[in-house]
């Protein structure tokens, strides 16, 4: 399957923090071809498996975060629209005049996001603030009270869309992306002779505080992890971080292990990957900061790929760096022994 049809189905699924299920479901039916088992942990975390068929065989997990930050209702207002907070965080200037999509039990309802003009505001240099702000569904607070309950949850009506070249937008690209990595990556090994069993790993509740990774490996109980996440692309609006189509980014610093990055600076020279380095000196902010610490301790490695206006409504991203990630992932499955080669 093409990286364009696998990140189609995850961004065009519903899967706000806490609330996941849409997303799992396209996860599970993308990656199930590949994979031996599919496991659920209490808080929702999906995890697949495939084995080598070899006893007492190494577990090398690769994990992504399938959430995406959303919004929730919180209460109504007396002229019939709705009160909502942020789930995980939205550049909360790009929220004005959003077309956005309330999921409740009596179905889904299309509305937009209104705030007070900028004709009628003091100062104009100033976001929005989210308390200002309210969902117009087009209802009298009656209406809205029958048909809308404090904590349905609210997303962004924007979908996946193809750029020129290999590059694309979408709605949560952070981090569906990522998740489309360790599902190509599942189709790359289903073609190896493994040495270890992989794990492939969709957690949920990243956005909200790392939540789903901080029990994951309890469930999974890998020996080694790699987590794949959105880097920050350079944009016209920002000179940091890393240019879209180079390939993978990875991370040395505290968090990440230095003997398993040996491995994929390896595997990338083999499958002909080019990777830029990211220097992070203490949290990463990713799945890897709890996952390191899990148990008696996880090696862990962080792959990036570069997003541009992240958090924001369209987020955009090159395909060809999700594919890149996939088979340096695969290569990686495929040089790890675990053991003596993961010891300082």
């Amino acid at each position: 399957m093409e990286v364009k049809e696998i990140l189609e189905r995850l961004d065009g699924a519903r899967g706000v923090s806490g609330s996941e299920t849409g997303a799992g479901v396209v996860f599970k039916e993308l990656v199930g071809e590949f994979t031996d088992e599919i496991k659920e942990d209490n808080l929702g975390n999906l995890i697949a498996v495939i084995r080598c068929g070899k006893e007492n065989a190494p577990r090398l997990m690769f994990e992504a975060h399938m959430d995406e930050i959303g919004l929730m209702v919180s209460g109504f207002t007396k002229e019939g629209s709705l009160l909502f907070v942020q789930l995980g965080g939205f550049d909360q200037k790009v929220l004005p005049g959003s077309e956005v999509t309330v999921h409740s039990e009596k179905g889904d309802f299309y509305g937009v996001i209104g705030a007070k003009p900028p004709h009628l505001t003091t100062d104009r240099s100033k976001a929005v603030a989210v308390s200002d702000m309210a969902v117009d569904v087009g209802f009298s607070e009656k209406e809205c009270r029958e048909r809308f309950a404090i904590g349905d949850v609210i997303t962004i009506n924007t979908a996946f869309t193809p750029l020129d070249g290999d590059a694309a937008a979408g709605r949560c690209f952070d981090n569906r992306a990522g998740v489309a990595a360790i599902i190509k990556a599942a189709e790359y090994m289903s073609r190896l002779r493994l040495e270890c069993d992989v794990l492939i790993c969709a957690a949920v509740q990243e956005e909200v505080g790392l939540r789903g990774a901080r029990v994951i490996c309890q469930s999974a109980k890998p020996d080694a992890a790699i987590v794949v996440d959105a880097g920050f692309g350079i944009s016209q609006n920002s000179s940091e971080g890393f240019e879209l189509g180079y390939g993978a980014i990875l991370s040395v610093g505290p968090n990440l292990h230095p003997k398993l990055n040996d491995i994929i600076k390896k595997a990338a020279k083999e499958a002909k990957v080019d990777i830029e380095m990211d220097v992070e000196g203490g949290n990463t902010g990713t799945d890897a900061w709890e996952i390191q610490v899990s148990g008696e301790g996880v090696p862990t490695a962080l792959i990036s790929y570069a997003t541009r206006y992240m958090h924001s409504t369209y987020e955009v991203i090159n395909m060809r760096d999700i594919d890149e990630i996939a088979r340096l992932l695969a290569q990686s499955a495929l040089d790890f022994k675990g053991g003596d080669e993961l010891c300082y």
